[in-house]
């Protein structure tokens, strides 16, 4: 694994931190040319806690999540706005979205002990995976989830049974395989027919496999599931894929004589991470997806499903940065200048699964221009090791704070101990606050399980 050539013909962009718009948290601000995010000076903050450090503004975070939540039961009163905690998961942020609100999608045993752990209402968890071992479905039904998400035939067989031992009715949701090729990157396109998610519509198979849903014992077959596919900006997409989950739920209704009360359209919507994005707004996807859900019911004289969306990507992303210290700054001529900080693939390894883009700025130097091409490299012994890749950013110096945007997805949640490296502490900033919301790792830790 290594990193992509370098274009020696970009040019660095002269843009300040705040010219960087929509990838910005929404309370960030510079002053005495120092970076603040929620009232917090970074650099006294990533002097305080170390780095790498994860950072949230917690006012951000909170108002996606009313947004979002507003947006749709201001569309359409039947909706709920569930979590998917797998793009940034702690009991923090768990109690957050309670209180908000909304509800919670986990996948796996670990997240839905974390839910536990801060007792979330089981009722508001949906659990989603194309693997869900025997275990994890014995712990979710045991604690009363309100929804598994059931991705085949054998794991309907093993909720079946489960659910019978246990003497309760389980409700499910089929995922489908809606067969629409969003416009992503192929490693998080989850919609198409290739994909080792859902009931395929491909030969009528999804459809046949009704029978044995409605057939199987101890289940109650609440909804039907579709995920298309994550970081989507063409909004078309999820008309599209509404309009597939409709006309599903009308040849269900036809075909077998049973309504579908619930629809859950996933989530995907696409975020700012270079200030060149443009992505839709949280109303609009909102608007399109209420839109299509009732043109489409109305085409086919369906009642109205309760309706679900599943952002995470769309509710942390920006939200969330990353502080890191210069280290090491190397410049080859003419291929490339480095500069090395003091974290990488370990704490954000997205840059090296797909050359993923980011904006950063140096913390202390906020309000001048970026004057330089460099790309900004971890410490860790892989050549592919890096955290942004020739992108503008101020002239660097030894000890400078790094901050990168956007980096609140899919980052501490995908986060490893490679080199023995420690996990970064979480930090929440809010009016002029900063607390520790998980600490920093310890090389103790690193060890505790070893024998």
């Amino acid at each position: 694994m290594s990193l992509p050539a370098s274009d020696l013909t970009k040019q660095p962009d002269q843009r300040t931190t705040m010219d960087l718009g929509a990838v910005l948290p929404c309370t960030a601000e510079v002053r005495d040319d120092h970076l603040f995010i929620g009232g917090v000076d970074m650099v006294e903050l990533a002097r305080e806690q170390g780095t790498a450090l994860y950072v949230f503004d917690e006012a951000d975070l909170v108002g996606r999540m009313e947004a979002y939540r507003d947006a749709f039961r201001s569309r359409y009163e039947n909706s709920d706005v569930i979590y998917a905690s797998k793009a940034f998961l702690n009991k923090e942020v768990v109690r957050l979205a309670e209180r908000e609100g909304l509800c919670l999608d986990v996948s796996g045993g670990g997240e839905l002990a974390c839910a536990q752990s801060v007792g979330f209402p089981a009722e508001r968890v949906f659990v989603h995976g194309n693997n869900k071992t025997p275990q994890e479905l014995e712990e979710a039904i045991s604690a009363g989830v309100g929804r598994i998400i059931v991705d085949s035939r054998i794991e309907l067989a093993r909720v079946s049974e489960i659910a019978g031992r246990l003497g309760v009715t389980q409700d499910i949701y089929m995922r489908i395989t809606p067969g629409v090729e969003a416009d992503t990157h192929e490693y998080i396109r989850t919609g198409c027919e290739d994909s080792k998610f859902g009931f395929t519509m491909l030969e009528d198979f999804a459809y046949k496999c009704v029978t044995d849903v409605l057939a199987a014992p101890n289940v109650r077959l609440a909804g039907l599931h579709c995920h298309i596919g994550s970081q989507i900006f063409a909004l078309h997409s999820f008309r599209e894929a509404a309009q597939v989950m409709v006309e599903f739920m009308a040849r269900i209704r036809d075909g077998y004589g049973y309504l579908i009360e619930e629809l859950d359209l996933g989530g995907g919507l696409g975020i700012a991470y270079t200030a060149d994005h443009e992505p839709s707004s949280i109303d609009d996807f909102a608007e399109v997806t209420c839109a299509a859900v009732r043109d489409f019911c109305g085409e086919h004289d369906l009642p109205l499903p309760r309706l679900l969306v599943e952002p995470g990507r769309s509710l942390v992303a920006n939200a969330g940065v990353t502080l890191y210290t210069v280290g090491i700054l190397k410049t080859l001529p003419g291929i490339r200048k480095y500069v090395a900080v003091d974290g990488g693939m370990s704490d954000n390894i997205r840059t090296a699964l797909y050359h993923a883009e980011y904006e950063p700025v140096i913390a202390n130097k906020a309000g001048q221009p970026r004057t330089e091409i460099v790309t900004l490299c971890g410490k860790h012994c892989e050549s592919g090791d890096a955290v942004v890749i020739d992108m503008p950013l101020q002239h660097p110096d030894l000890g400078d704070i790094v901050c990168v945007f956007g980096t609140g997805a899919y980052n501490m949640t995908m986060a490893s101990n490679y080199n023995g490296q420690p996990r970064p502490a979480v930090v929440f900033v809010r009016d002029g606050q900063a607390r520790v919301v998980t600490r920093r790792e310890t090389y103790n830790d690193l060890y505790a399980r070893d024998i």
